[in-house]
């Protein structure tokens, strides 16, 4: 009888890394990255020796996920397709409950579950958290899993399909679910760490967090109701200038696309405090628009801004170019010639694009309604700078966690909440949308010409639009200009000074990084650099799984995502300092722990992105690509990805300016050998050096836009075969034969 073969060879790839892995590489984690160059030191050392010499030399708990490995490559002696599936299911589900089962029982000193290590069963050597080794191992056994579960029949046998799922889903529970639920049990949890029911229901009913003073007279409501109102407010503006905006750069301002598309993204581009820097000056106590009304009426300058309108404006700025960047990839997505049948049908523009196009909008819409929801719940910095004695959710949960009390169980609480609003926005929205059909890319081709915007979509669009974006211009010129000044509100001569300072250049025998802000910036380039494609690229693929896989758990898959979004930065933070500072995997401290709180703090917006842009698209492209022989694969290569590009764009984007601009989640876990841009221009402001620190947000800002548009040029426009508009000959030759036609 023939022998089975593995498959294209995935089984016997990952099995193969596992051992090479347990061979070569160090199995516990490094205290620096310097062991390549020492490498074969690794082999000599106790702490840094690979699995096969660790287990050999006492830790006989690694020989069931090393043996797991050598079972794998047994399955080309079974029988049948089913019979590989049972035994690489069982290999990879066996080394993977040793590997994390011990990881997670066994520490640095022995054993940490139910005082074993006091009795009889005392172990005489503990470990520290996982290095490359055992990262490697564990990555290669769950992917054993998958391949044999996909071959015991599920997911269709889709081996690709079936290594997604199992892959993103261990991420999510690892990088997401797991920290953040260890962070927000602390709600239920008393001082000395048992739970308490009375405990939780003080601190969840407390007046502080639900009392309608604002109903009754006075000043506010509580922090609950403030953060709902703030969010729904934020959501319906941002949405509604979002789609204006895409709307206007697709479908009229052609010609100014380039100048509306920098104007638009600027916000998303800067630091968040810029926006409420450039706000004060404007509008704060001693700015341009309170001292004007002093000299021109009397009016005596108050903190009116400091307030709930305040932080609602700074949202406004700060989060209108996601819901833009979001509805310009589903507006270029709409087939043209479905407003054409409409209009052949002899319907008025305006009333084709009220039932046409607005309605295919609709994904688009509910999800940057969602985005801007909890990006709004979630924001630290506009709250803190310009929110005076406005509190909502996000700056009591800090100041529980950093301020005298050190209450995390309060801090807990408030997570709670948060959580718990933005699952029931999440729910609506999937109510809002229901089963309906929002396709309007087939495999069929489609010469249309966009149409112009019904004239009185394209005057209210311009009409709200473009005051708002020259009002944002106007406020990062003043943010900017404090920059070039020597000291503002008092000192205003040119200067480069505070350039200098940060980003200065000597020349000494060699060039000498003078300025005290390079180390920070290549630092946050470095890192940034790393966790943009990886969140583009994750985030594409669990769009992908959910708008084209049914599996068992999709909704729980598609909530984990969007936890991370759910809870604001700060609370991320500290779930991961408490989830990553002991065994198994130990990464308080290092780089790398900073590069996985950027991915997964922004793949939200990475995954509604895609899933909107992948609604638009029919499924017959996918089956006929399958029809035609290809893979999943190169399904997604060559058929998917040219039509994604605006939504990778987007997630590519968004991804980088998010990692080199983020304050809140990174706050607790920079080091002195990790320093980040943000925390650097923190520490400035805090010592009153506000020149330095907006000079340094201009550097930042410019390399941003640089970056963006690099992005834009290496990525490429998405090409759908559409007709150029027709020139005005064009119209006059074909003038005569339209008149004939017409009855």
């Amino acid at each position: 009888m023939k022998r089975n073969t593995l498959h294209s060879g995935a089984a016997l790839g990952w099995a193969t890394l596992a051992i090479a892995a347990a061979l070569l590489l160090p199995w516990y984690a490094m205290p620096d990255a310097g062991w390549l160059r020492d490498y074969p030191a690794v082999f000599g050392d106790p702490a840094s020796a690979p699995g096969w010499l660790q287990a050999s030399r006492g830790r006989f708990w690694l020989w069931l996920p090393l043996a797991a490995p050598l079972a794998a490559l047994l399955a080309p002696l079974c029988a049948g397709r089913r019979q590989q599936g049972l035994l690489l299911a069982a290999a990879g589900g066996l080394g993977l409950a040793g590997l994390l089962g011990a990881g997670f029982a066994i520490g640095p000193q022995g054993w940490v579950w139910f005082g074993w290590q006091d009795g009889a069963l005392a172990l005489p050597v503990g470990q520290p958290g996982l290095g490359w080794g055992g990262a490697l191992t564990l990555l290669s056994l769950l992917m054993l899993l998958a391949t044999g579960v996909a071959r015991l029949g599920y997911f269709q046998g889709n081996e690709f399909v079936s290594g997604a799922v199992v892959l993103c889903s261990a991420l999510l529970i690892l990088f997401i679910a797991a920290p953040v639920l260890k962070s927000l049990a602390g709600a239920f949890l008393d001082e000395a760490g048992r739970v308490s029911a009375a405990e939780a229901w003080s601190r969840l009913a407390s007046d502080r967090i639900w009392n309608l003073g604002c109903l009754q007279g006075r000043a506010s409501c509580g922090v609950a109701w403030n953060t709902l109102a703030l969010a729904l407010a934020t959501a319906a503006g941002t949405t509604v200038l979002g789609t204006l905006l895409a709307l206007l750069t697709e479908r009229s301002l052609v010609r100014a696309r380039p100048l509306v598309r920098v104007l638009s993204t600027l916000p998303i581009v800067t630091p968040p405090f810029v926006v409420g820097l450039g706000l004060i000056l404007l509008f704060g106590r001693a700015g341009l628009v309170n001292q004007g009304l002093e000299q021109l009426f009397g009016i005596e300058p108050s903190r009116w801004f400091y307030s709930a309108k305040g932080v609602w404006l700074a949202q406004m700025i700060a989060f209108t170019p996601i819901a833009y960047m979001m509805m310009r990839s589903v507006a270029q997505s709409i087939a043209p010639t479905l407003e054409e049948a409409a209009q052949t049908l002899r319907a008025q523009p305006m009333r084709a694009f009220m039932t046409v196009t607005l309605p295919l909008l609709g994904p688009g819409l509910a999800n940057a309604f969602l985005v801007g929801f909890i990006e709004s719940m979630a924001d630290f910095g506009n709250p803190i700078v310009v929110g005076g004695q406005f509190a909502v959710l996000s700056t009591e949960i800090f100041f529980a966690i950093v301020g005298a009390q050190l209450d995390q169980g309060r801090a807990a609480a408030l997570a709670l909440v948060l959580s718990a609003f933005a699952l029931a926005v999440f729910v609506l929205q999937r109510m809002a949308l229901g089963k309906g059909s929002y396709t309007s890319m087939s495999g069929k081709g489609d010469n249309g010409i966009p149409p112009p915007l019904p004239a009185p979509v394209r005057r209210a669009a311009m009409a709200v639009a473009m005051p708002w974006l020259a009002f944002t211009a106007v406020i990062y010129l003043f943010a900017f200009a404090g920059g070039f000044v020597k000291l503002w509100g008092r000192d205003f001569s040119f200067t480069l000074q505070h350039f200098h300072t940060a980003f200065g250049l000597e020349w000494d025998h060699g060039l000498v990084w003078l300025g005290a802000g390079w180390d920070s910036l290549w630092t946050t380039l470095r890192l940034a650099g790393m966790a943009s494609p990886l969140t583009a690229l994750l985030g594409l693929l669990m769009a992908y799984l959910l708008a084209r896989v049914q599996f068992r758990g999709r909704g729980l898959f598609e909530f984990g995502a969007l936890l991370a979004f759910a809870v604001p930065g700060t609370v991320l933070g500290v779930a991961y300092v408490l989830a990553f500072n002991v065994p198994p995997f130990e990464l308080t401290g290092t780089g790398l722990i900073i590069l996985l709180c950027f991915v997964f703090r922004n793949l939200p917006v990475s995954i509604r992105a895609g899933t909107a842009a992948l609604k638009q698209i029919d499924k017959s492209l996918d089956e006929a690509s399958s029809m035609l022989g290809a893979s999943t694969v190169t399904t997604m290569r060559r058929v998917m990805l040219p039509l994604l590009r605006p939504a990778l764009v987007a997630s590519l984007v968004y991804g980088f300016v998010r990692a080199m601009t983020t304050v809140s989640s990174v706050i607790f876990l920079v080091s002195a050998e990790y320093e980040l841009a943000t925390t650097f221009i923190i520490g400035r402001v805090g010592n009153g050096e506000y020149g330095v620190a907006l000079a340094y947000c201009t550097v930042l800002t410019v390399l941003m836009l640089s970056a963006t548009a690099m992005v834009q040029w290496l990525v490429g426009e998405r090409k759908l075969g559409r007709r150029a508009a027709a020139t005005a000959d064009d119209k006059a030759e074909a003038a005569p034969a339209m008149a004939a036609a017409r009855p």
